[in-house]
């Protein structure tokens, strides 16, 4: 467990409001030590020190994460998620050795106004209170460009970039899309397991594929410096929207379905037309998605099954991680959540085993951290644990943002 850093003051989540006057309590998840720490690693003294090494001296970015802190009884959820403040794990970062963080707020579950999520009033209110709160601290930066990024590492900070995992918001409104620029938008997905204007989720009978407001919108992201993400799509609109753009996209939290044969893991085609545009897989990690035929019970294990085989597939230059945590009981969200988040039609008719949390994997203080040290006592070289961990993901933004 790293100690936290030297720049963090302890800051946490709306200090700068009184509550119980300015917005209702909760009492929050534990950022540290809600799960056991991961056993599964067992590393030399050499192997640990070349791990800490790494994590503290290569940019480290996710690809996708939910960074804040959900209530510790999740029967009060809905409550606090209509109150619409959600509450950065400042703590949490501050021992991860993240350089940069994609984080996607509320995402599916932004519900303040509608049980049905995704309303544009919605996702601006979220956005909005959480830049605030960002601004009361000096800790985690706003990410919107690569000096951004740079800066954080220079400094000791975390750049925080703002990202959504679908377009829904937009509706037909094409302009929306420089609004949510403008709010600090630099990563959004086309759609979210359900179908939009835009083309098809993953959980849909059939893909008509990228439409032509699609297009538009794919026209006007890449004109934004907005990195386009189709972890979510369906097939056909994934394959469209990789050729429709014209930068390199992510899939910035999937695997692969010739492993794991599920709607919400991609098609080697999709994994292949994406890298061979130049870019990239983040391989994800939320509770009983990146299973494997080795590993069916959820752990760091299954995840890095994914990501060895998507490395044979396209290469490593293509790979990076999107673990996709959060703190607190995500197992307990998805079951808040199933008909929002389509998690009965994206895991289709293949039985797992439920876990009670992702071993090594549970959060965005451990992912990255355990990460590099499977990687370190799997031979992996320091160029290329370089590659997964950063330097694919910098690639493609020196592309397409501007």
């Amino acid at each position: 467990m790293l100690e936290p850093a030297e720049r963090y003051t302890g800051y946490t989540a709306y200090d700068y409001l009184e509550p119980g006057v300015d917005y209702r309590e909760f009492a929050y998840a534990k950022q540290i030590g809600r799960v056991p720490e991961y056993q599964g690693l067992a590393l030399s003294d050499d192997q640990a020190e070349r791990a800490a090494r790494l994590l503290r001296e290569e940019t480290v970015i996710s690809l996708h994460e939910h960074v804040q802190v959900f209530p510790e009884d999740m029967g009060q959820l809905r409550d606090h998620i209509r109150q619409g403040r959600e509450p950065t794990g400042y703590e949490g970062l501050s021992r991860s050795g993240l350089t940069a963080v994609f984080d996607n707020g509320m995402d599916g579950t932004c519900c303040i106004s509608s049980d049905a999520g995704w309303k544009y009033q919605d996702v601006l209110f979220d956005l909005g209170v959480r830049m605030a709160d960002l601004a009361h601290q000096d800790y985690v930066i706003k990410g919107e460009t690569l000096k951004d990024i740079q800066y954080a590492k220079e400094t000791g900070r975390v750049a925080h970039i703002f990202a959504l995992e679908a377009a829904t918001p937009i509706e037909n409104e094409v302009d929306r899309l420089d609004v949510l620029y403008g709010f600090g938008v630099r990563q959004m997905g086309i759609a979210y397991s359900e179908a939009n204007y835009l083309g098809s989720g993953l959980k849909e009978r059939g893909d008509g594929g990228l439409t032509y407001f699609g297009e538009r919108a794919v026209a006007r992201m890449n004109k934004l410096g907005i990195a386009i993400d189709i972890s979510h799509s369906g097939d056909r609109t994934c394959v469209d929207v990789i050729k429709a753009s014209t930068k390199p996209v992510f899939i910035t939290h999937a695997g692969a379905r010739g492993l794991w044969p599920t709607n919400r893991m991609k098609t080697d085609e999709t994994i292949v037309e994406c890298a061979k545009r130049g870019g990239v897989i983040g391989i994800e990690a939320a509770p009983h998605t990146t299973l494997s035929p080795e590993h069916p019970r959820h752990s760091l294990e299954s995840v890095m099954d994914h990501f060895r085989y998507c490395v044979d597939l396209v290469g490593i230059e293509h790979v990076s991680f999107g673990p996709d945590t959060l703190y607190g009981d995500h197992v307990g969200l998805h079951h808040a959540f199933a008909s929002q988040l389509s998690i009965g039609q994206a895991h289709g008719h293949v039985d797992y085993e439920e876990v009670e949390y992702v071993d090594g994997v549970e959060n965005p203080t451990e992912a990255m951290a355990n990460i590099i040290g499977w990687l370190v006592k799997h031979d992996y070289s320091d160029d290329e644990i370089r590659l997964v961990v950063g330097g694919n993901t910098l690639r493609v933004l020196e592309e397409v943002w501007v």
